[in-house]
This record gives C-alpha cells, structure tokens and sequence, in this order.
C-alpha cells in the first residue's frame, strides 16, 4: 500500500496543489473539447501555465518586499502573537497527517466535479493551493475532534467539495458587479470578506465615486499609471515605518531588519533608507507582474472553459485566484490594503484590551501579506457596489475578520493552536470554529453534525444560485468597477460554432503577449 500512499502525495504535493499546473491541465482540456489542434492545445496550456508563474513570481515579489515591513511594524508597536500564515501552518501538519491530507484533498476535487456536474452549482474551482490549505485545516479539525482516519477522508473530502463549489456562488453577484460579465468566479477562501465588503459598499457607498476616477492636479497626473501609484505609496509607508524603526530600536537591530529576507544588513543610516525605498519600489513591480499575468491567464482560460461547459460540465466557470479582479480596480487594491491593515491592527488593539483579558483569545498580528491579498480584493469589491466609501470600510471589515477568526479557530486547532501561527484567510476562521465547535460531540454524532452543516451550506448555495444568480440579480449602486467594455475573452455562438472575439481589457491592465 506505500506506493498508493506515495503516488496520493505525488498528485497533491506535485500537481493537483501546484494552482499553474492545474489551469494548464484544465485549459489544454477546455481546448481539447473545443477541437483545437494539438499545437494550439499546448500552446495555451502553456500560456496559461506561464500566466499563472507570473501571478506567483509577483506575488513572491510582494511578499518578499513585505517581509521586512512587517518586522518593522512588530519591532515598533513593541507586540508578539500568532501571525496567520496558511503555508506554515501546512507544512507544520504535513508531518503527521500527510497521507490523510492528499487523500481527502483529492476525493474533494473529485466531489467538486460531481456537484458541478450534477447541480446547478457549475463552478470548477481551481486554486490549487486553497484546495491543499482548506484539506489540512479539516484533517487538523477533525482528527483533533476524535475521528478516525477514514471519517476524515471521507468526511472531509465530502465537506471541501461542497465548499469549493458553495462559495463561489455565494460571492458569484458581487463578482459579476466588478468583472461586469458572467465569464468567471472568485476561488478563494477570503469569500466571506468579499461579500461583506460588497455588502458594505451598498450600505456606505451611495453617491460615492470609484476609486479609479481620483481626479489629480496637472502636476500629479503621472500618478494615474497605477504601478507607479502604487510603487510610491508604498515607498512613502517603508520610509516611516524604517525611521520609526530606527528610532524604538537603535541602529544595531534596524540595520538587520533587511538581513532576514536573504539581503545584507545596511551600512549606515542612507544605506538603510535606501533599502527601504527599493523594497517599496519592489512591491510596485510585483503588482504589475500580477497584473500581467493575470491578463495572460485571462485569454486563454476563458476560451477553453466554453470547451469544458459544453462537453465536461455544461455551464462551468473558472473558479480563481484573488488576483483576479485586480485589473478591474486597481486603485481599489491599495487602498483595500491600507485599509484592511488598520482593521488588523484595529483587531489587535481590541484583542489585547478586551477579548484576550475577557475569553483568552491569543494575539493576532496584522500579517501583511493576507491583508494585501484578502484586502486588496476586497476593496475591488467594496468598490465595485459603493466606490471610495465603499472600498475603504469593506477593506476595514475585511482587516476585523481575518484578525478576530483566526484567533478564534485556534481554539479547534488541539497542539497545532500553540504553533504561533494559524490559517489567515476568512473561510478558514468561520468554518473551522463551526466544525470544532460542532466535533466536541463524541464520535459519530460529531461526524454527522459536520455532514449536515456541510449539507446545509450546499442547500443555502443551490438556493443562492437558482434563486439569485441564475435570475440575474447583480447589487445595486455604487460604480461598477469594470469598464463597459471590459472582459478578457468572450463567446460568440455562431451558426453552431464557437468563435471568440477578444475586446478590451480591464482599464490600465498590462497586456498580455501577442497570440502566436
């Protein structure tokens, strides 16, 4: 049997967990159905492969020049806790519960299909690496509640596949508000900061303009290209929060805050300023790089998931990345950033005056990169249904919840809730803490309660989706992010046939390459 475990964790730890993997596979299917030759089939697999490494090198950009940041911001405000970071949590459980893991995250994807097929939930969801944090988490939960390894795979590979296709239903009007078609879905589980960002932005926003229309004097007008806005806003934080720094530590300790991100620790005082402006300009060119390859991903997924709607699972759309929306906002993301940020430390302020004296909730500490991301995405969002307004308070709501959750499923997480870290993102928070709370019935009745929560989040999601997103339902007010005439790739059904017109892309998103 070792080499049936050993081949699990091959498909899960090489491929089905390697997001640019998956959408290669899926697009070189998509286009397979669609009847493309072979060199146009690998072609865009590979485009679209390629396209999400450049999602993943920006990113890697972003969270590099973040890093030092945040050791900054820690060094300053003087706090220590639990900093919420999804990949160490799984590489902490890795160890123990591996096996467990690859199988029930693959009986997940393999039930996400099936209810894509079978119900009216046609999302594929395809954040490989959301699949793998979200099937550690319920092995972790599950395991800590007393189940046996086969409830957990089973059990567990029951519950992912619902949420994989449920949440993005959930979300799926806001979604269409920013994108302004019905080509694509969010796959991502911030999905609860997403809606109440979006719900917010309806509340808050009434006669708020977009963030994309800030009107700027003659003189400021370079700011309107959105990398260079956001490479100097971020050089202007890293140079506060460096001199801060310097002045709560001394220069002995700030010199090295550079050193724990693979550079040298600075010389002397302009070196370290100087350190400090090229991580900011860093962060700038890591958002473009996201953007790029978020274009490129774009135009050739969409056109290969009309392949895959028609002969796989009739009417399914790509479920992706936070990244995603990005281009429909881009003003939007910085200021969702910023804002989520001062929920975080909003959050912490609270949990260390009132909720960790009061209920024993440990610390969360503001981790800059889940707020950049979750954040980012909500002010799309936020934006989207109430513009400014919007964008700002759903990005603050945004910051509360991944402060206050991950706290509070640290008490379901049994030995791994002492690892001083945790699972960032919203979706983790409140399902985790539902499942533990629910796991401290003994045994069967534990497994069967989690089943029929599942059960119940399915049934809220069909109805979510045949009552509101099939009828058309979009919230109302506020700016629709997505210019008119945005959207990557659209079908045209032709005498039978299916063609594509490409047409414009989101405002201000770099381009993807040519076609060959």
């Amino acid at each position: 049997m070792d080499w049936v475990i050993d081949t699990a964790k091959f498909l899960v730890n090489e491929i089905l967990s390697q997001p640019a993997y998956l959408i290669g596979i899926i697009t070189a299917v998509g286009l397979a159905a669609l009847k493309k030759s072979v060199g146009q089939t690998v072609g865009g697999a590979i485009k679209a492969t390629l396209g999400l490494l450049l999602v993943g090198a920006g990113a890697g950009l972003v969270s590099s020049s973040l890093d030092p940041l945040g050791r900054m911001i820690q060094g300053t405000t003087g706090t220590h806790g639990v900093i919420p970071t999804n990949e160490a949590i799984v590489g902490i459980a890795q160890s123990e519960f591996g096996a467990r893991v690859a199988w029930l995250m693959i009986l997940g994807f393999l039930v996400s299909l099936a209810l894509a097929r079978f119900t009216p939930l046609r999302y594929v969801f395809l954040t490989g690496h959301h699949m793998l944090f979200m099937a550690t988490l319920l092995t972790i939960v599950m395991a800590t509640a007393g189940q046996g390894s086969v409830a957990v795979v089973l059990g567990g590979g029951v519950l992912v596949g619902i949420l994989l296709v449920a949440l993005p239903a959930f979300a799926h009007p806001w979604t269409k508000k920013v994108t302004g078609n019905d080509t694509l879905a969010i796959g991502h589980f911030g999905t609860a900061g997403y809606i109440v960002s979006g719900a917010t932005g309806q509340l808050v926003g009434k006669n708020s303009r977009s963030t994309e229309e800030m009107k700027l004097p003659e003189g400021l007008r370079f700011l309107r290209d959105s990398m260079v806005a956001t490479a100097l806003s971020m050089v202007l934080i890293y140079l506060v929060m460096s001199l801060l720094f310097l002045a709560k530590v001394g220069q002995d300790a700030a010199f090295k805050a550079f050193a724990g991100s693979g550079g040298d620790p600075a010389a002397d005082v302009g070196n370290y300023l100087m350190q400090s402006v090229m991580q900011g300009l860093q962060f700038g060119i890591g958002v473009a790089v996201i953007l790029f390859g978020v274009r490129t991903i774009l135009g050739e997924l969409v056109p290969a998931f009309q392949g895959i709607a028609g002969r796989v699972v009739p009417g399914a759309k790509p479920a992706l990345d936070a990244p995603i929306v990005f281009p429909y906002a881009q003003n939007a993301v910085l200021i969702g950033f910023i804002f989520s940020f001062l929920g975080g430390l909003t959050g912490l302020a609270a949990l260390i005056w009132v909720f960790n004296p009061a209920f024993g909730l440990a610390l969360v500490l503001p981790g800059l990169v889940p707020h950049f991301f979750t954040g980012g995405a909500a002010g799309v969002y936020g934006n989207a249904t109430g513009g400014r307004r919007g964008a700002a308070v759903g990005s603050f709501l945004n910051g509360l919840l991944i402060t206050f959750l991950p706290a509070i499923l640290l008490k379901a997480l049994g030995s791994f809730g002492e690892a001083n870290t945790t699972f960032g993102d919203a979706d983790f928070g409140w399902f985790g803490a539902v499942l533990g709370s629910i796991g401290k019935l003994d045994g069967t009745a534990g497994l069967i309660g989690m089943l029929i929560f599942g059960l119940l989040i399915l049934a809220g999601a069909w109805i979510m989706q045949t009552k509101v997103v099939d009828r058309g339902w979009i919230p109302g007010g506020g700016i629709t992010a997505a210019p008119a005439e945005a959207a990557a790739v659209v079908p045209a059904q032709a005498a039978g046939t299916a063609t594509y017109a490409k047409i414009a892309p989101p405002r201000g998103a770099p381009a993807p390459p040519p076609a060959p």
